[in-house]
């Protein structure tokens, strides 16, 4: 009876020992998490690149459209300026929400 008992005591112990943990089943797939998190954060800073190029491209647009005094233009100008300094501001939003996404990932958070 006793020998039979530490058998499948030992077996248990085995058993328990090969299957993973909560603690390591939070960590499958952290890898792909964190090359994702990274490959965002390029997105986010390529997106950021072209709004802030696009919005110095409005912005002498708008400096053309003064000097020759086109109203029309001028008011479209305005609106693009508008557009792609709240797309600027939602990128960087964005952005700083990766980094911090990436920091916990890292972390283990």
């Amino acid at each position: 009876m006793t020998r039979k008992s530490i058998i499948v005591l030992a077996a248990a112990a085995m058993v328990a020992g090969l299957t993973p943990t909560v603690a390591s089943a939070a960590w499958y797939g952290h890898r792909s998490d964190i090359r994702a998190d990274r490959r965002d954060i390029r997105a986010d800073r390529f997106d950021l690149r072209r709004d802030r190029r696009d919005l110095r491209r409005d912005e002498r647009e708008l400096s053309r459209d003064l000097r020759s005094g086109n109203r029309a233009a001028f008011a479209r100008d305005l609106g693009d300026i508008r557009r792609d300094a709240g797309d600027i501001r939602r990128d960087r939003r964005d952005l700083r929400e990766d980094r911090r996404d990436l920091f916990r990932d890292r972390r283990g958070y």
